[in-house]
């Protein structure tokens, strides 16, 4: 008996366009068995026609034109790859509007307007998957909102954009300053022409924002997320940084308080020890905390186009089967709750202060009493560097709230002694390992 063919439709051609295309050809089988039903592609969307793609394709597959897609009553699913918002957007909004699920790799569109698509996906009765849109190929989406569904969930951390973690990993390991690994990271492909959405911890954050408001149900403005990235760490900071036990991360953390919900994104000295240390070069990793399961970690390739089309297929598949139940959008949006985005100044962590200091007797002094003002507790304090005129101070605080380390560095800045505030960055993963 012919098994139920449901018909796809896919917008872009790309790197991950094209692992889609191939996971679908080569494990069609498989899949169908898995399923029970065969998944074809009807249309794919490109701006192009004469374009060489690099696979061979089926003729008459190509098409420039959206109502193909959006508009065809046999395409039931739309799978999109397109990137960016405009007029991608739109695009996802015409097939949701036209009752069709869809499933993206965007995160940009998630993140920035997972509000109104979510809305329309529950209008019209569609599943809106977006599995490959955080962490590539690992399963971190439907992990939260499936697998640990159980669970309060209490912190979502870990290493989320593989541009930033391959740079710091060659910092670390070769002493290499930052402007010649981003060079480096550029020639391999790793980074843009334009790095700033990584070096800038714009990727990390788009990604931690769609975790935080899964893992917390609650939806979080990406406005809300503290983001700083890497373009200030040096190679001075990375020695230090080795000196005192520590490795240097970019990281998403996302942590469920009481009073409200801590998401940030920036540099963070991670302990030697901790698991998320020994996640280098492209990889990313990914902690979940939940009040049942305790610890999770899950690992992998972040990107590229096998792992990322990989997450896109099973989301394909899930969309699939709930077409064949008759129940798409059987798990929809689950921002139910309102808890508030803390600031950054609410926060609570331990710091890394690096100080460049006149060499003369009394400075350290000056500087402990500032921090005693306000009620920065210091940890250890060594001095480096010493040359009669100039020293370097390194400092590591307890536990102290980032308005009061805020508040303190505003002081400090006010001494004639201080020449400069070198850096600033917040030290996680102490507690019984946990960001």
């Amino acid at each position: 008996m012919e098994r139920q063919i449901i018909k796809i439709g896919l917008l872009g051609l790309g790197t991950v366009g094209r692992g889609v295309f191939r996971i679908l050809q080569e494990n069609r089988e498989s899949i169908q068995q898995r399923i029970g039903a065969r998944l074809e592609i009807k249309k794919i969307l490109v701006r192009s026609l004469a374009k060489d793609r690099g696979i061979e394709l089926p003729a008459g597959i190509l098409t420039t034109d959206l109502n193909e897609i959006t508009g065809d009553p046999e395409i039931k699913i739309v799978v999109e790859v397109l990137g960016g918002t405009n007029p991608t957007l739109d695009y996802v909004l015409a097939a949701l509007s036209n009752g069709k699920s869809v499933v993206t790799a965007n995160k940009d569109m998630v993140a920035e307007y997972g509000q109104v698509l979510f809305e329309t996906a529950k209008k019209y009765n569609c599943d809106l998957l977006f599995e490959a849109s955080v962490a590539g190929g690992i399963p971190i989406i439907r992990t939260l909102k499936q697998s640990l569904a159980g669970n309060r969930i209490e912190e979502v951390f870990g290493i989320i954009n593989g541009t930033t973690n391959y740079m710091l990993t060659k910092m670390t390991r070769e002493g290499s300053d930052f402007a010649q690994v981003l060079a480096e990271a550029q020639a391999k492909g790793y980074a843009e022409a334009d790095p700033t959405a990584d070096v800038g911890g714009f990727d990390a954050a788009r990604k931690i924002a769609i975790l935080a408001s899964i893992a917390f149900n609650t939806r979080v403005p990406l406005s809300k997320v503290h983001t700083e990235g890497i373009t200030g760490i040096t190679a001075d900071d990375i020695t230090f940084a080795n000196e005192l036990g520590y490795v240097i991360k970019l990281l998403g953390i996302a942590k469920n308080r009481p009073d409200g919900i801590e998401v940030r994104v920036h540099p963070t000295f991670i302990p030697k020890h901790h698991p998320l240390a020994a996640v280098g070069d492209v990889f990313n990793a990914v902690f979940v905390r939940g009040n049942a399961v305790g610890d999770t970690m899950f690992y992998g390739k972040g990107a590229g186009e096998l792992p990322t089309a990989s997450a896109v297929v099973a989301d394909i598949m899930d969309a699939a089967r709930d077409i064949m139940q008759g129940v798409p959008g059987f798990i929809g949006c689950t921002c139910f709750d309102h808890k508030p985005v803390l600031d950054i100044g609410e926060t609570f962590s331990k710091y890394y202060i690096r100080l460049k200091v006149a060499d003369k007797p009394g400075v350290l002094a000056s500087v402990a009493l500032i921090f005693g003002n306000k009620e920065v507790s210091l940890k250890s304090v060594i001095q480096k560097g010493a040359t009669g005129k100039t020293a370097e101070l390194v400092l590591i605080t307890h536990k102290v709230q980032e308005q009061n380390v805020q508040d303190a560095l505003m002081d400090l800045k006010q001494l004639s002694s201080v020449l400069e505030v070198a850096n600033v960055i917040r030290v996680e993963g102490e507690d019984n390992g946990h960001a």
